[in-house]
């Protein structure tokens, strides 16, 4: 995936953010927010579409300065009656978080979600992002780099589009007829559409996907803008299957590992009731019973699936661990040497070659890297500032608290069977004793799955290690500032 280019802190004659890349503006000169509850909210007929509503998504292209993500997320804060908000937009140039720090000063009256907005910014690396706001209730996924290789990959249902974006002379590849067609893939017979642009180009390529167009009056001195609906339109060859909601929101649980009691706990977030499963006396008795694990993502010269879904799931648990009270874990900064010359080799033309910014890795000379962690060390290594330590069994405890009484736990209590029934499934004893049914159910226990399975998962157990110094730690050790 190429990497992100950030944009640059930039204003036109009058004070306007502006894109010396692009040679556009970002928003109209007689306000952001204004332009963005005008056009986009109004245009799409929002707060009042998503009251009663138990999610709502909307899709954006061009998150640019965040100010229409903001004036939404106010937006529904100040509505009743209002469920889940997931927020989805796409952005080639992100700014840096000190340079959005200066463009969102301006704007008092979205200082308190901008702050939140900013202290959960991501490091500027390609693909999915996930920030969540507001105890969960609101979620902003950010796509950051190309729209045309990001939106293909997204599975969504989406209820509301706002186009956005610098103007299709000076954008044109935002505004493509296939891009619109991709963005149109994941809409509903019901989802709406609003834009300022009123481009011949943009109307044509839309009504051809089967939007209905409306033109309404534009924003301040933009004589008009467009909405679109698809009432009654059939999406073409649609990008996501809308699965069956769950008639009975209850499900068991199998295993109080990090797997399991994650799941419980995102469960019981949604509103299901869980009835979880251990057969030890507490959780994380078995691999997620370590003392410690290193916090670090698994990078690829070629930024393979693997390491692509290991940078997300780093980010993604850093910014977990921040919100999850009870965890005992540091961000003290992760060193990872090389393990020979080769390696060295290998790490150094990695990170050239992914172009990843420094707040996310960087790698270090040898000299420079005995020099951070205050020991001597064979080789240079990967340096990343934002890993550490952490606890797994407290991560689990932590869940655990987290999922409140939703989550029934059921510690000592080992499940020997499992059926399937009309209603769902059953969980027996060893003895034959009925201890739940529901209408799901999760196996979380590694591979002692295969014992509850008809048939056998490619399901192998790896034996790890652990070396335990003798106590007290040794001089050289007891100095080290970061984990290695």
């Amino acid at each position: 995936m190429p990497p992100v280019v950030p944009a640059e802190l930039a204003f036109a004659g009058d004070g306007t953010p502006y894109s010396s890349a692009c040679g556009d503006v970002y928003h109209s000169a007689h306000g952001g927010v204004a332009q963005a509850r005008h056009v986009f909210l109004a245009g799409n007929e929002l707060p009042a579409r998503w009251r009663g509503t138990e999610q709502f998504v909307i899709l954006e292209t061009g998150f640019g300065l965040g100010l229409n993500f903001l004036a939404t997320w106010q937006a529904w804060r100040e509505s009743p009656a209002r469920g889940r908000l997931y927020f989805v937009s796409v952005e080639k140039h992100p700014f840096r978080s000190d340079d959005l720090a200066v463009l969102l000063a301006p704007y008092p009256e979205l200082a308190s979600m901008a702050e939140q907005l900013l202290q959960q910014w991501p490091p500027l690396t390609p693909g999915f992002h996930r920030l969540h706001f507001d105890n969960g209730r609101v979620s902003l996924t950010l796509l950051l780099g190309d729209a045309q290789i990001l939106l293909p990959q997204l599975a969504a249902r989406i209820d509301a589009v706002f186009l956005d974006g610098f103007t299709p002379a000076k954008n044109p590849e935002l505004w493509s007829p296939e891009l619109l067609a991709i963005v149109t893939r994941l809409c509903h017979s019901e989802t709406t559409l609003a834009t300022w642009s009123v481009a011949a180009e943009v109307r044509h390529a839309l009504e051809s996907t089967g939007w209905t167009l409306e033109r309404r009056p534009g924003f301040a001195t933009k004589r008009e803008m467009l909405c679109g609906t698809r009432s009654g339109a059939v999406s073409p060859a649609p990008t996501f299957v809308q699965a069956p909601k769950a008639a009975e929101r209850r499900a068991i649980v199998i295993g109080a590992g990090l797997a399991g009691t994650a799941v419980s706990e995102r469960l019981a977030a949604h509103g299901w009731q869980v009835e979880l499963f251990e057969r030890h006396a507490q959780p994380a008795q078995e691999a997620s019973g370590n003392p410690s694990g290193i916090l670090l993502p698994h990078l690829a010269k070629d930024d393979a699936l693997a390491a692509r879904l290991s940078r997300a799931c780093y980010l993604c648990a850093l910014r977990r661990l921040e919100d999850l009270p009870g965890v005992r874990w540091s961000a003290c900064g992760v060193l990872q040497v090389a393990r020979d010359a080769d390696h060295e080799v290998l790490q150094r033309e990695t990170l050239r070659q992914l172009r990843l910014p420094s707040d996310f890795a960087d790698f270090l000379e040898c000299d420079a890297a005995a020099a951070l962690i205050g020991h001597e060390v064979a080789y240079g290594g990967w340096w990343f500032p934002g890993g550490g330590w952490v606890s797994p069994g407290s991560v689990c405890t932590a869940l655990l608290a987290a999922g409140g009484e939703s989550i029934r736990l059921h510690f000592g209590s080992e499940v020997a069977a499992l059926r399937q029934s009309a209603d769902g499934w059953q969980a027996f004893a060893a003895d034959g004793c009925l201890l739940a049914s529901a209408p799901h159910v999760i196996l979380a226990n590694a591979h002692a799955a295969n014992q509850l399975l008809t048939q056998n998962l490619p399901l192998t157990p790896i034996r790890g290690q652990i070396s335990y110094l003798p106590g007290p730690c040794p001089a050289a050790l007891a100095a080290l500032r970061h984990m290695v």
